[in-house]
């Protein structure tokens, strides 16, 4: 069976995150991950409106926006929001289950490492749908239950730098990449797929300079072969009928 996400305050969780959030994450398996997402988005966004769901401080969205016609992004946390605008993005308040945009808004709709947390996983892609121009794209991740990194988390258990920050603060979602399909709205079809952060070391290891660099030339390599169906995050690339 699926693990499912349970109900939390998230609001709470990423604005005491806010401040730290972007710590770190410009080199090593953090970047590598906005990396390959931002990479993905840009095969959809170009000349096009484009909404990033759940945008955070906007890592990703500001690698996309040079690429697209009009870049917003939208998040549920102040404290995020605030960091986002210091980027010089176009960022909102707002829910990822109520998303204050008229109908058919976009031409592409994404989110990362944001879905798996929302316990109303329906409300979320009905939402998305909705703002989502016919024959435009849905692009968004899922926590891959078949993973080395769902392993290593049930192996080892959730890192933390600090209770306040440890993984089990919020509630996280595991499905297969059948399970999430299975789960697909009504008008989406999907179009194409991707396995991204193919192995995962276990964070002591990958802090390692050398060991770390041969491990992201690695998870390149390997992001759209086979092996990809062990990938810590499968990306689903929806069309909106």
């Amino acid at each position: 069976m699926p693990e499912t996400a349970k109900s939390t305050d998230n609001r709470a969780y990423y604005d005491a995150f806010a401040d730290r959030y972007d710590r770190d994450r410009d080199h090593g398996y953090h970047k590598l991950i906005d990396d390959q997402a931002a990479a993905i988005v840009r095969r959809y966004c170009t000349d096009q409106d484009v909404l990033e769901v759940g945008c955070g401080t906007g890592l990703v969205l500001k690698r996309v926006a040079p690429h697209a016609r009009s870049a917003r992004g939208v998040d549920l946390s102040p404290g995020m929001l605030a960091r986002a605008r210091e980027r010089g993005l176009d960022v909102q308040e707002g829910s990822a289950t109520a998303l204050p945009f008229a109908d058919a808004s976009f031409d592409l709709s994404y989110s990362f490492k944001v879905l798996a947390h929302i316990p109303d996983w329906d409300a979320c892609m009905r939402e998305m749908v909705r703002v989502t121009r016919p024959g435009g794209h849905l692009i968004f991740d899922i926590y891959n239950r078949h993973s080395l990194r769902y392993l290593i988390k049930r192996l080892w258990g959730p890192q933390s730098t600090s209770q306040a920050f440890h993984e089990d603060a919020i509630s996280t979602r595991f499905w297969s990449p059948a399970e999430a399909a299975a789960q697909l709205p009504e008008h989406t079809r999907i179009v194409d797929r991707f396995g991204i952060r193919v192995t995962t070391l276990h964070p002591i290891v990958a802090r390692l300079p050398v060991v770390g660099a041969l491990h992201n030339r690695l998870e390149w390599a390997l992001m759209d072969t086979p092996l990809a169906a062990l990938a810590g995050f499968y990306v689903l690339v929806l069309e909106r009928l």
